[in-house]
């Protein structure tokens, strides 16, 4: 994904514009953190064309937007599943009717049937939005987003307004279908716990400018101590990443995750109780 985006906003401070120029590889899960009013949202919203600005956006061999040359899909053409904060699902139709209406024309309906089951939301489909809890109509929105199969989701806070239990519940459900899916995806976020568990890279933006970028370690290091910490835990994932292993390990009510390689990951299997004896970074320093 190539975006080289411009826009002028209104900031806290004044006047100023959105100026992002990044390449994202394919499959990457992209954090985009910063204070209120730096761009997150619009630069979401001009990725899914719900707003219009200057620039180029090619994704794969697909060229979305090149104001250059007078092109701009409208939203419909651009293949993006975009969750908002507030769900925005339809209180007049069924859960299965919200899912139905997103269909492309002549699409198969096998899709639904396919995501009812990966969000586990078969008992569901037959009540309406205003009978679920906020939890339960964020899968319906995930679900949603991806009816038509698109390779780009974004998430503009889908969890902001949960409770820690169901975010935690919630974000497993997001790494399974960004997995599952071989999605490219960008989520807004304010929350480093919740950025070091999901994303793959993080970009910090201000005033519309990306000012850091990098892994969510590498990126909020400076703000942490390393303390040294022997916890016990249970393995709850191991997925396959090729040449090395990451192991899902909860304890409490939080999930590490930690890398391994081939060899080390033999000795493990989902349930066994292990102690981590590592140096963590757990403490945020107060500017």
């Amino acid at each position: 994904m190539h975006l080289n985006l411009t826009k002028k906003l209104n900031f806290a401070n004044g006047k100023g514009l959105l100026d992002i120029d990044v390449q994202i590889e394919e499959g990457t899960f992209v954090a985009i953190s910063g204070t209120s009013g730096s761009g997150k949202t619009t630069l979401l919203r001009l990725i899914a064309g719900l707003e219009k600005g200057a620039g180029f956006i090619k994704i794969k061999e697909n060229i979305w937007l090149d104001t250059a040359n007078g092109l701009h899909l409208p939203p419909q053409q651009r293949k993006v599943g975009y969750v908002f904060q507030n769900y925005a699902l339809f209180p007049n139709m069924t859960i299965q009717q919200n899912l139905t209406f997103a269909l492309e024309k002549n699409q198969s309906t096998a899709i639904i049937t396919e995501l009812v089951e990966t969000m586990e939301l078969g008992e569901l489909v037959n009540r309406y939005p205003q009978q679920l809890s906020g939890g339960q109509q964020q899968r319906v929105a995930l679900a949603r987003a991806l009816v038509r199969k698109p390779p780009i989701l974004l998430l503009d806070e889908p969890l902001s307004a949960l409770d820690e239990g169901l975010r935690n519940h919630l974000q497993d459900y997001i790494l399974k279908i960004h997995q599952k899916y071989q999605l490219t995806t960008l989520l807004v976020s304010h929350d480093t716990r919740e950025i070091n568990k999901m994303a793959d890279k993080v970009f910090v933006l201000e005033a519309g400018k990306i000012i850091k970028s990098g892994t969510p370690q590498a990126v909020f290091a400076k703000n942490r101590i390393a303390k040294e910490y022997q916890l016990s835990g249970t393995v709850i994932e191991i997925k396959d990443k090729g040449n090395r292993y990451a192991i899902s390990v909860k304890i409490g009510g939080n999930i590490i995750e930690v890398e391994k390689g081939k060899q080390e990951q033999n000795a493990l299997k989902v349930g066994d109780v292990i102690l981590l004896s590592t140096t963590v970074l757990n403490a945020t320093l107060k500017k």
